[in-house]
């Protein structure tokens, strides 16, 4: 390979890498927090839910990029898992509710068993501006518990 070869290639690669940690910056997108509720779901499912609760839970794990993390309530209102927060896991969240009154837990909860698949909107924090934003939430229902990845606006 000549040097002007090799240079292009390395170059190219180079371009390649910094549009990829580019792509990797800034808010994540609503195909984002479809596509990792999707790979929750099936992992879930494939791995059973203590070993994928656990995973969901893990912080910087495959299931949190960015400000996307996945959260997994049981119909109860129950946190099963947390990709943000941990020490929410075991707690009911029911009546929980939002900067403007709005029980989303509750609403939730029965988005999960009406509709099965949904996307819902309110405010909460988002884990890397440390600020209240609105925030739309992709769910979807498995079995006895509702896997849910949002995005920030």
């Amino acid at each position: 390979m000549s040097l002007h070869s090799l240079l292009r290639t390395s170059l190219a690669a180079a371009l390649f890498a910094a549009g990829a940690v580019h792509a990797q910056t800034g808010n994540a997108t609503a195909e984002q927090a479809t596509a990792m509720v999707k790979k929750g779901v099936a992992f879930i499912k494939a791995n059973g839910k203590d070993k994928g609760y656990a995973e969901v839970s893990t912080k910087g794990g495959q299931f949190t990029d960015r400000d996307l993390y996945l959260v997994v309530y049981g119909l109860d209102g129950v946190v099963r898992a947390h990709g943000a927060n941990e020490k929410m896991v075991g707690k009911n969240l029911l009546d929980l509710k939002d900067v403007d009154g709005k029980p989303f837990v509750k609403e939730r909860v029965d988005l999960a068993q009406s509709k099965g698949t949904f996307w819902q909107d309110y405010k909460f924090t988002n884990p890397v501006s440390k600020k209240i934003e609105p925030k739309r939430m992709y769910c979807e229902k498995l079995d006895d518990a509702v896997v849910c990845g949002g995005i920030y606006k």
